[in-house]
């Protein structure tokens, strides 16, 4: 069994928000179905991830950790007619990754305890983001 479909989150501010929850919330297909989840996000500016989901301190790191590694204003971008977030926002999206799989039992993630699904918005003044789920399972 295969189950596709286009999901949209609210929109977020910059910096790393859990979005596990909203996620699940609108795939109710899939619910005492075990398999495997594929979340993608249709966009080259935010990017997905699973981490520490109890600490919010842990995304507040990873916003530092990141706009150190990826700076706004760098002399060498060439990209910049969007505004100064956004090369940086290219680089943090490919550096994290566009896409997470995650396996389910009986219609529940199979997270650790303490991971969730990061959604890294890397833009200052972005609208709700466009993801792809496809459940492959019985």
């Amino acid at each position: 069994m295969v189950i596709q479909k286009q999901i949209r989150l609210r929109s977020y501010p910059r910096g790393y928000h859990i979005v596990t929850d909203e996620v699940f919330q609108q795939i109710p297909e899939i619910r005492g179905k075990s398999g495997i989840l594929q979340v993608f996000i249709q966009h080259t500016s935010a990017s997905l991830t699973i981490n520490e989901n109890a600490d919010p301190e842990v995304r507040e790191d990873f916003e530092s950790h990141f706009n150190v590694v990826h700076p706004e204003n760098a002399p060498y971008y060439k990209h910049t007619y969007e505004g100064s977030d956004d090369m940086p926002a290219h680089l943090k999206a490919s550096t994290l990754g566009s896409s997470v799989s995650i396996p389910i039992g009986n219609g529940r993630p199979l997270l650790g305890t303490w991971q969730g699904i990061y959604l890294g918005e890397h833009r200052d003044r972005a609208s709700g983001r466009s993801l792809v789920i496809t459940f492959i399972g019985e």
